[in-house]
């Protein structure tokens, strides 16, 4: 029998047959002290662990702990594993002690450096009045090619509703649009929102909770009206957003596995705003309700969004340089020729730049996220290209539209022919006289102007303006064929008044 049936039959015994102590061990044939304990109490005793020597492990106990104390003061990456320390124990002090021994040991010793874990309190958090923000890295295919992109997430603390959106980058000008971004699908703002110390929100961390905050993103918050809540630096503040840190790491699982391939990032967006959606059926561990059921609850509590609107984008001026282009954080972007030398306006966006000139948008390209990359629009150098055609050959704007599909096999094809008719100069010359159109006519209809030429075996720009102004629907004068002349024939006019009215005016004299 156990313990705990042989303790019940002795008090039995002694409760219902009056049986002494000395009787009871010599029944059960235990010694009399298990019989007064059985006596005292129904529970049994805990058996005492035997505290047994280490033989093996402890004259290497001292080189373990001198191992990992001195651990502390170099990177986490570049610690001692368990099978490290074992590898190191055999290798340098000749141990004939097993991996799974040390392991215990370095667990034991490890433990005790760490020192006792730190207490967690649990949390309440009321509807509407606190978010979490962060960035993670995530991997996905766009075109063809495997590149690494920051997701934002700002997710409510008390519904678990989280919107997340894909950036090149992690630069102020995301953060911001991010933030923009969950405000509008949220269709509010929390009253308060955690940050761990991201560069674009901290200029400088002071001690404790205290920040030097930059003013840009300062008049964010103004604009949306929420307020800051800033985490302890490193691991040891981690927990205190830790709803978005857990909340990153699931949607990368759930959503990005296998990792996704897409023709671009606008796409990718598309698709994890729709995971977004579907997310709203999923029950938090520890809740009853969906997230979404939650959301329209705690949705009310929300602030209003302001009517005003702010931009998210980083003012710029820098000067165009005599390639027609502008430096935005080492990356080159095209303007029109007209505005060599001159100083211009950059609004410099997470997944786009406009440049204008007093007040009027001149230029507008995808951004750019590797140093010394080049946007280039072709349109943007054809005045220079009438006066120098040769440029054209090799020139960087025609090699980034073929590329892209702008500069067709009509265009192609027009160019070819023009050449071939009008000499490598003249023929470049039509050329870009028929490209000029593309700013007051749509793509297509001046590609089609282009084709309509060739077939009429002419190169001539005005004739692919005809052409491509009726493919665009746009109203032109008739055509009027020679045997339709006689239509439109009038009789001649009749001087004889006018020969009478000379002659009169002559005898008046």
């Amino acid at each position: 029998m156990t313990r705990v049936e042989l303790f019940e039959s002795i008090r039995r015994d002694h409760r219902l047959e009056g049986l002494s102590i000395r009787a009871l061990a010599s029944k059960y044939k235990v010694h009399r002290r298990l019989v007064r304990q059985a006596l005292a109490s129904a529970v049994p005793p805990p058996r005492k662990e035997p505290v047994r020597a280490s033989p093996v492990t402890g004259q290497y106990q001292a080189t373990i702990r001198e191992w990992l104390v001195a651990d502390q003061e170099v990177h986490k990456k570049q610690r001692h594993t368990a099978h490290r320390v074992w590898t190191r124990l055999v290798a340098e002090h000749g141990a004939d002690v097993g991996e799974s021994t040390v392991r215990e040991v370095v667990r034991a010793v490890a433990a005790e450096i760490a020192g006792p874990p730190e207490a967690m309190v649990p949390q309440v958090h009321v509807p509407g009045a606190e978010g979490e923000v962060d960035f993670g890295d995530i991997y996905v295919v766009i075109a063809g090619q495997t590149v690494k992109l920051s997701m934002f997430s700002l997710r409510l603390s008390a519904s678990a509703k989280a919107c997340h959106k894909a950036f090149a980058t992690q630069a102020q000008e995301a953060f911001l649009a991010g933030h923009e971004d969950a405000f509008t699908r949220m269709g509010g703002v929390p009253g308060r929102i955690r940050y761990d110390n991201l560069k674009p929100a901290v200029a400088r961390v002071l001690l404790g909770r205290d920040r030097v905050e930059s003013q840009r993103f300062v008049m964010f918050r103004s604009h949306f009206g929420f307020d800051s809540f800033y985490c302890r630096p490193g691991i040891e503040g981690s927990h205190e957003k830790g709803g978005v840190e857990g909340d990153i790491g699931w949607f990368r699982r759930n959503h990005l596995v296998p990792v996704p391939k897409l023709a671009s990032l606008a796409e990718l967006n598309e698709m994890i705003a729709a995971c977004d959606d579907a997310d709203l059926a999923r029950v938090v561990e520890g809740k009853r309700a969906t997230i979404g059921e939650d959301f329209v609850a705690e949705q009310e509590s929300l602030s209003p969004l302001p009517s005003g609107h702010f931009e998210v984008g980083v003012p710029l001026k820098p000067k165009v340089d005599a390639k027609s282009r502008v430096s935005v954080r080492q990356c080159r972007y095209s303007v029109p020729v007209r505005f060599i030398g001159r100083r211009v306006d950059v609004v410099l966006r997470a997944d786009e730049v406009v440049i204008s000139s007093a007040g009027r948008v001149v230029a507008h390209h995808d951004r750019l996220v590797h140093r010394l990359d080049e946007s280039l629009h072709l349109d943007h150098y054809l005045e220079v290209l009438l006066k120098k055609p040769g440029a054209l050959t090799s020139s960087a704007p025609l090699a980034q539209a073929r590329c892209s599909g702008a500069f067709s096999a009509t265009h192609e094809a027009y160019w070819q022919e023009a050449r071939r008719q009008l000499g490598d100069r003249d023929g470049t010359r039509a050329l870009v006289g028929a490209l000029l159109l593309h700013r007051n006519l749509k793509a297509d209809a001046v590609v089609a102007g282009m084709a309509s030429a060739l077939r009429l075996c002419t190169v001539s720009p005005e004739v692919v303006a005809v052409e491509a102004r009726r493919h665009a629907g746009q109203h032109l004068a008739p055509v009027i064929a020679i045997g339709d002349l006689a239509r439109f024939a009038r009789p001649e006019p009749d001087l004889a008044r006018y020969d009478g009215l000379l002659t009169n005016d002559r005898g008046s004299r």
